[in-house]
């Protein structure tokens, strides 16, 4: 079973590294900016409206802190879902992927769970590798530049905390978790069009089929079908793992942008990634005997 969950997540991530792909085709058929998310998460919702009626109890009796993970889990997607269509699609995804860090961390303050000088080494790898991807992106100060840098990382921080959450206290079946879900995402989605003062885009009678046909692929396919099951595999794992085994999206994501795209992906942003890849890997090994011993508890 564990292994199927692990097997679900990998291939989730691998989907959603090219989710770039289907989002970047709608907005160039619509030129919709950030009404390309919420178009897809309302369709994402709406499919999964049936699932959620039948579940209507067990929603009833979820209670509050696992209802706002899972609300706070659907807001942080949308913030990457935006990220990629205002940034550059592997500083985006790297900077998302500095959750194995924060739910680290969120790990020692929310849990009182033990940290190793082995854990801290691995949040500090992780760190060195986001700076080297963002030095070689943007060149200058290893910070988020752009409004994509600073919505991935906001992603991911929101992600960790909700990963957490919807870990410890999220147990609704998974379609009905995954119209909850994408209720927060829909709503941050329609929060953000509004704070971006965002106008409708006006659709020409050429880009109508292929915008709806779009909308219905990544609604369907990414945010109903793909979290559902990601969501059945996270309830199973611990959210450092699935922090970790998601890191299929980067390689995937890092991969098809350098191979797709005309955005700077140079030597410094490979070896970066690639850094990113190894923090993500050393959470995943077992701490060395001497490093186990020396567990900082206070």
């Amino acid at each position: 079973m564990t292994l199927l969950a692990n097997l679900t997540v990998v291939t989730v991530g691998v989907l959603w590294g090219l989710y770039w792909l289907p989002l970047r085709a709608l907005d160039d058929v619509a030129t919709a900016g950030p009404w390309a998310t919420l178009a897809t998460t309302v369709t994402g919702l709406l499919v999964l409206a049936p699932a959620a009626w039948r579940g209507r109890g067990e929603l009833q009796r979820a209670g509050w802190p696992a209802l706002a993970s899972l609300l706070l889990g659907g807001a942080s997607f949308v913030l990457y879902s935006n990220g990629l269509l205002y940034g550059h699609v592997a500083v985006v995804i790297l900077l998302f992927y500095l959750t194995p860090v924060w739910s680290t961390l969120i790990g020692r303050i929310w849990l009182g769970q033990p940290m190793t000088w082995w854990r801290y080494a691995a949040v500090g790898v992780g760190l060195v590798g986001v700076a080297l991807v963002l030095r070689g992106s943007h060149g200058g100060l290893p910070l988020p530049h752009s409004a994509g840098d600073w919505l991935g990382l906001a992603s991911g921080i929101g992600w960790a905390i909700a990963s957490v959450g919807i870990n410890r206290y999220s147990r609704t079946p998974p379609a009905t978790t995954n119209f909850v879900f994408c209720g927060g995402a829909a709503l941050a989605a329609g929060l953000f069009v509004l704070a971006a003062g965002s106008p409708p885009p006006l659709l020409a009678a050429s880009a109508l089929a292929p915008a709806i046909a779009w909308t219905l692929v990544i609604g369907g396919l990414w945010w109903a079908a793909s979290l559902t099951l990601f969501l059945h595999a996270a309830q199973r794992l611990e959210p450092a793992r699935v922090g970790i085994l998601l890191m299929s999206e980067v390689i995937a994501g890092a991969a098809s942008a350098a191979l797709l795209t005309d955005e700077p992906f140079g030597m410094l942003m490979g070896i970066g990634a690639m850094v990113v890849v190894v923090a993500a890997l050393l959470e995943t090994l077992p701490a060395p005997a001497y490093a186990s011993a020396s567990e900082y508890r206070t």
